[in-house]
């Protein structure tokens, strides 16, 4: 089952059966300078939430395939933070993956997911300090720095986007400065 699709990108839930491709994804050094690494036994752990979350909310975080090989290149998706009580938009892809635009157009598509179908009214993307790339994929979409705040020991930003500013012009001028 697919959730989203976009020109080159299918997305669809993940399930614990992705757990040896979620280790491989996060053991490259330079993904998972923000996100971390982890064994087997905590991807399938994570893995889990993220099927509760599809059961008890209809979103979560989603594989990200190309189109035209089915070749999963990374993870894109709405996650539900308790502790903050706020939806986030998340993406982290394969290094060989970078510079493609694929991570934003794999956001933005669950953007439209969680503003439209969804109906949510906030959507946050929080950063790590230092994260350079997705800094830019946030403020591409339209995201604007919300608060300083630490998930999971680490220090990050929380940009925001509300449903009122989802809008390509508005997105666009925020991109370019002019808003």
């Amino acid at each position: 089952m697919y959730v989203i699709t976009t020109e080159r990108l299918r997305l669809r839930p993940l399930t614990t059966a992705g757990a040896d491709w979620w280790v491989s994804l996060h053991a490259d050094g330079e993904v998972n300078r923000f996100v971390g690494t982890y064994t087997h036994e905590q991807a399938a752990a994570r893995l889990r939430a993220i099927e509760d979350q599809w059961t008890r909310r209809g979103h979560g975080l989603c594989a990200v395939e190309l189109t035209a090989t089915g070749e999963p290149i990374g993870r894109s998706g709405l996650f539900w933070w308790e502790q903050f009580d706020e939806t986030e938009a998340g993406w982290t892809f394969a290094r060989a993956h970078w510079g493609q635009g694929y991570a934003t157009e794999a956001a933005r598509a669950v953007l439209g997911w969680g503003f439209g179908a969804l109906g949510l009214q906030q959507i946050t993307a929080m950063i790590h300090h230092g994260n350079t790339g997705s800094t830019a994929v946030a403020r591409r979409l339209g995201f604007t720095p919300l608060r300083e705040d630490e998930l999971l020991g680490r220090p990050l930003t929380v940009h925001s986007l509300h449903r009122d500013d989802h809008h390509p012009a508005v997105t666009a001028a925020r991109a370019a400065g002019t808003l």
